[in-house]
């Protein structure tokens, strides 16, 4: 981590209506044993490269503040500053106070999301490396629909490229600073992140994979849905394994991971032949129990034929989604005597990180010879061993 002090903020301030229960405000109210607030803000107080916590509160709320984080850690943790009308309004009250502190990079976090996690707060970090902003955020992978008047669908909407934002969403403190400044002096206030307000006012912000776990608490529903999180704790865990082969054909490349490679022959398969993204596919199927790319796809239909095997991937991706949870990290190995792999090994890691949403350093992709021994030993195909771990929770 580049920067010398790093500063979280986190957002406290909001009434959240849509929330209350018969406890009171969101934020305050008890979960696991302790309040919303205090599993985020007990998050960045433990985390090593995080060096102070500034918690925008209401002006109303500084007895349930106290009573919430009764039980954290005074060490990093400044005095609460009174937020504004609007999120956007506490955001940079909170940077104003930050100021004094001069902090070289700030973590903007909203106290409803409490299952914040080391993770995330890394992946962030990491990512300010290369850019003046970065937020966590999930792909979508929800078909999504517009609608027009009465209630009837106008339009379909492409997802591709479409992501969900989370917080926390980092930025260089002096930067964020000066863009919500900006929007204040504008008298625009209508901003629903803080990414948006960096994006309006030039700065690039990066996205970096994040977890469905660390979804907002907006309505009852999301409490009973953060109850049972805390039940389940950390979740069941499922691994599987996948393998396939694939015979060399007449052609002149080779399509592994998705990236096309240049070569003499090409994969002969029903579909792109794509034996990696085949062996992986069928391990993510196998850690949730949902059969094959044969069951899901039948070789048999035509319509498959020729099929970019990305289509398969997003399908079991969409599977694990679909049973609530999540892939954590993917292992493919290519048996190969040709083509060379390690030009392309990054490119395949980005490109299957890119189809299932999670960060690069969650893939691997390896590849080895038979010592000339096997179908594979006498360049007769590929063969590809995949391996998948997915939590459900």
């Amino acid at each position: 981590m580049q920067f010398k002090r790093v500063a979280a903020l986190i957002v406290a301030a909001g009434r959240g209506s849509r929330a209350r229960s018969e406890k009171g405000l969101k934020q305050y109210v008890p979960l696991g044993g302790d309040a919303v607030i205090a599993h985020g803000v007990r998050c960045f107080v433990a985390h090593p490269h995080v060096h102070f916590v500034q918690v925008v509160i209401h002006a109303d709320d500084e007895a349930l503040y106290r009573e919430a984080l009764a039980g954290v850690a005074r060490d990093k943790l400044l005095a609460p500053v009174t937020g504004g009308k609007t999120r956007q309004e506490s955001v940079r009250l909170g940077l104003e106070a930050l100021a004094a502190h001069a902090p070289s990079a700030v973590l903007i976090h909203d106290a409803a999301r409490p299952f914040i996690d080391a993770a995330a707060i890394d992946g962030v970090l990491g990512a300010l490396a290369g850019a003046p902003g970065a937020i966590v955020a999930v792909p979508v992978v929800d078909t999504l629909k517009r609608a027009g008047r009465e209630g009837r669908i106008e339009a379909t909407v492409p997802r591709e490229g479409l992501w969900r934002a989370q917080t926390p969403q980092g930025f260089l403190f002096d930067d964020i600073l000066a863009a919500h400044r900006k929007a204040a002096a504008s008298g625009r206030d209508d901003f629903t992140d803080d990414a948006s307000i960096a994006e309006a006012y030039g700065m690039e912000v990066a996205l970096v994979a994040g977890s469905e776990r660390n979804f907002k608490i907006t309505d009852l529903a999301d409490f009973a849905r953060a109850e049972r999180e805390m039940e389940l704790g950390m979740g069941e865990y499922r691994f599987g394994t996948g393998f396939d082969v694939h015979a060399f054909a007449e052609g002149s490349s080779v399509t592994l991971c998705g990236v096309a490679i240049p070569f003499e022959k090409s994969l002969s398969g029903h579909s792109d032949a794509d034996v990696a993204m085949h062996a992986l596919t069928d391990a993510i199927y196998g850690a949730i129990a949902e059969g094959d790319i044969g069951f899901h796809f039948p070789p048999s239909e035509a319509q498959w034929k020729g099929a970019d095997s990305r289509i398969f991937l997003e399908h079991a991706r969409d599977r694990v989604a679909a049973r609530g949870g999540e892939i954590v990290n993917v292992d493919v190995t290519i048996l190969c005597e040709a083509p060379k792999i390690g030009p392309h090994r990054d490119a395949m890691r980005e490109r299957l990180a890119g189809i299932l949403g999670i960060e690069t350093g969650r893939v691997a992709v390896k590849a080895t010879t038979t010592e000339r021994l096997g179908f594979t030993g006498r360049r007769e195909g590929i063969a590809a061993m995949a391996a998948a771990t997915v939590l459900l929770r």
